[in-house]
């Protein structure tokens, strides 16, 4: 059954709409006149000081192929330059309709880059194609969450001028009114509130959380305000950074069945093959300077890829064999007998003709990465004991853990999960000494050291220095540049940018250079609170793989299902004040996350339904 939205397309397509097409006036909003239309299609198009450094450092080509105002966007010759080195030359962006997209390639490749240029629209894209990129929270302003969620003036504007306008152009355009249509009537002010409160709940907010002003939340709780509000605007093309970055177990598992039923063209970056795989129709490796393009989800992107690389190993070793005795004849009988030359000569021709009908490339195999955590020595247990431990951020606030009892040895390999808020880094802070208990003790070995990951670790770097400059800078026993050089190496960083300055690097990248620094202290006890969030697939896998051969204890905080799969002994649930073990494996706890979370939000949804109904 046809839409309001169709059935209004057709109408104003075939030039019988009841009533006079939408105008600015009718858009304006309750605080003052609306927005002037020429500047709508940049409407999203906000350069903040890194966007405006980033694009005076690049230069992009590109040329639409796809029809002008096709659903479906192909650009070809794209190329992208970036402070005088090419990261992608003369590739294709091909992003078509329904289609949901995972963009992956290694730490500093350009991922983020491109989707900065495609959001800023450096490549000719059609104007009716409008973008929401991701990029940073909400501003912290007076309005509520759910105002700033709700604040969509401009885009209906937007749509509501393209709307007019193609509806001069009669039925060859009936599909993208139907769009515009089915939009707005998402936008009309008695739904958009129901569906504002929708996406915030999903994303962790509560009724009183959803009225509190946006200046009063932290960065994290802002971006979930941002992200809350690109699905609520629903653009034909969304591109995502990393955007579980700043989620709970909770709300990835939410947003991962959210984004799944995405009907328009979704791109994005994630560090988690779990959330790709349950979100992706499509591949993007980003892979020597080019992209190349995969049908299915990660896992589905990694068979395909490993079925063709053997198959062109086998063919490229074919061909070479073949090569070599066809060189090694001609070479040997080219002068010999009028039939052995003839024969020479043959040979010499079918060698050209393969050589020009094209050879099999050698597989080039993904940067290879060697994490490593110096071996930390054996100290006798018990390395760390939690007694009776309370704890509370100030006096008359509550409690965030009562009574807490447990220790902890170098054999240990644990899981915290559980919801934002339920004290899973605060956990960390009391176990390092970061904090001290309200009540009770935590005792540790005298000769324990502790290496913990967080958040605000980047804090530690000097971003005009180098990265071979602060580390030689902290660990004044490695007199050689090439030592250094090896260490940064073997985490990643290698080449020019092991002479860049930090500020130049991808987040990615800075991280790498933390966890070498982390390393090189020999810890004997891990604390990681989110250590995948700008790191990229491979990264992850080196990390999972040095945790596994670490000889010390290990305490993770993560959103990343996969890594603590890896990684982890046993899970602990932080919730109510206590933490409990989880009797199953990670991927249990993930599917009855999944169920209590979806069953929430359905009921919260049934909820909003009947208040306006």
């Amino acid at each position: 059954m046809p839409s309001k939205g169709a059935k209004k397309a057709q109408k104003a397509a075939s030039g019988k709409r009841g009533g006079k097409a939408p105008t600015k006036a009718d858009a304006s909003s309750e605080n003052g006149s609306a927005p002037d239309a020429s500047v709508i299609l940049k409407m999203e198009v906000q350069q903040d000081a890194h966007v405006k450094e980033l694009l005076a450092a690049c230069s992009s080509t590109g040329v639409l192929s796809s029809h002008p105002e096709s659903r479906d966007v192909s650009l070809t010759n794209v190329s992208i330059t970036h402070h005088g080195q090419n990261i992608l030359d003369d590739t294709t962006i091909e992003l078509n309709y329904g289609r949901r997209y995972g963009l992956i390639g290694f730490n500093g490749c350009g991922k983020s880059t491109m989707l900065t240029l495609l959001g800023q629209r450096e490549f000719p894209l059609p104007d009716h194609v409008d973008i929401f990129h991701l990029s940073r929270e909400i501003e912290p302003s007076e309005k509520t969450a759910l105002e700033a969620v709700m604040d969509v003036d401009a885009e209906r504007i937007f749509l509501e001028k393209k709307a007019e306008e193609l509806s001069m152009l009669g039925d060859d355009y009936v599909d993208l009114l139907t769009d515009i249509y089915d939009r707005l009537e998402g936008m009309d002010a008695h739904k958009a509130k129901t569906r504002c409160c929708e996406l915030l709940f999903g994303l962790g907010f509560n009724k009183t959380m959803m009225q509190r002003k946006c200046k009063d939340f932290s960065g994290g709780w802002r971006m979930r305000v941002a992200l809350a509000r690109a699905l609520f605007i629903s653009p034909k093309l969304l591109l995502l950074d990393e955007p579980t970055n700043h989620l709970d177990l909770e709300a990835c598992v939410w947003l991962e069945e959210e984004l799944s039923h995405y009907a328009k063209c979704l791109v994005i970056v994630s560090h988690s093959q779990d959330f790709m795989n349950g979100v992706c129709t499509n591949i993007i490796h980003w892979q020597q300077n080019k992209l190349v393009y995969y049908s299915g989800n990660f896992d589905t992107y990694m068979k395909t890829r490993g079925d063709l690389e053997e198959n062109q190993m086998k063919r490229y070793n074919w061909e070479q064999d073949q090569i070599k005795h066809m060189k090694e004849y001609i070479a040997r009988f080219g002068h010999g007998s009028a039939k052995l030359a003839r024969q020479a000569q043959s040979k010499e021709k079918t060698l050209a003709k393969m050589v020009q009908a094209g050879l099999a490339e050698k597989v080039v195999s993904d940067r290879s990465l060697s994490f490593y955590f110096p071996d930390c020595g054996a100290i006798p247990p018990p390395v760390i004991m939690v007694q009776n431990v309370s704890f509370t951020y100030k006096e008359g606030s509550p409690y965030i853990y009562r009574d807490l009892e447990f220790g902890l040895d170098l054999d240990s390999r644990i899981a915290l999960v559980g919801p934002n808020g339920a004290g899973k880094s605060t956990l960390l802070k009391l176990i390092e000494g970061d904090l001290e208990p309200t009540k009770g003790f935590v005792r540790k070995n005298s000769h324990l050291k502790i290496g913990r990951f967080h958040q605000h670790m980047a804090e530690i770097l000097d971003m005009d220095a180098t990265g071979i400059d602060f580390m030689m800078r902290h660990f004044t026993h490695i007199k050689e540049i090439e030592d250094m050089r090896k260490i940064l190496g073997r985490y990643g960083l290698t080449g020019k940018d092991q002479t860049k300055p930090i500020k130049t690097l991808s987040d990615g990248q800075r991280c790498r250079i933390i966890f070498a620094y982390m390393a090189q202290k020999v810890p004997h006890m891990l604390l990681l609170d989110e250590p995948t969030n700008h790191l990229d697939i491979e990264t992850i896998d080196s990390l999972a793989e040095a945790i596994r051969d670490f000889q010390g204890g290990l305490i993770l905080v993560s959103h990343d299902f996969r890594l603590i799969n890896q990684v982890a002994d046993e899970i602990w649930v932080c919730e109510h004040q206590t933490v409990t073990k989880w009797e199953g494996d990670i991927q249990a706890y993930k599917a009855h996350l999944k169920k209590h979370v979806m069953k929430s939000f359905n009921n919260e949804k049934s909820r909003l339904a009947e208040l306006t109904t």
